[in-house]
């Protein structure tokens, strides 16, 4: 089992910054890989970012050149920093962990919410 508690969301301007963060605990020596979804009212859920426990990244158009993933392996957690933000990135994004076997593990979700 691995448990993800995520934070930092909140309310920013167009242009502004974030960081997001997510805390894993449990069965950390299993997960393959995090990534960071995000789900628009009215759409799907979509990825944003991953990256692998060998630390290679993965990242959607919409977000390259704006967001990065990083991870500190000492405090087990995953932090997504967002720049030049836009409206458009306004969602609840959520933490994921896929596990050897593989499992996929699920945070709560912190909104995010980009004004114009």
């Amino acid at each position: 089992q691995v448990q993800l508690v995520e934070s930092g969301g909140g309310l920013v301007q167009a242009g502004g910054s974030l960081r997001l963060s997510c805390a894993a605990s449990g069965s950390i020596f299993s997960i393959n890989a995090m990534t960071w979804y995000r789900q628009a009212p009215g759409k799907q859920r979509e990825l944003a970012a991953s990256i692998t426990s060998g630390g290679s990244t993965n990242y959607a158009d919409s977000v390259k050149g704006r967001f990065t993933i990083s991870r500190d392996n000492a405090k087990n957690t995953v932090y997504l920093q967002m720049s030049s933000l836009k409206p458009e990135d306004t969602a609840v994004y959520y933490c994921n962990a896929r596990t050897r076997p593989t499992r996929n593990y699920w945070g709560q979700g912190t909104q995010v919410t980009v004004s114009s």
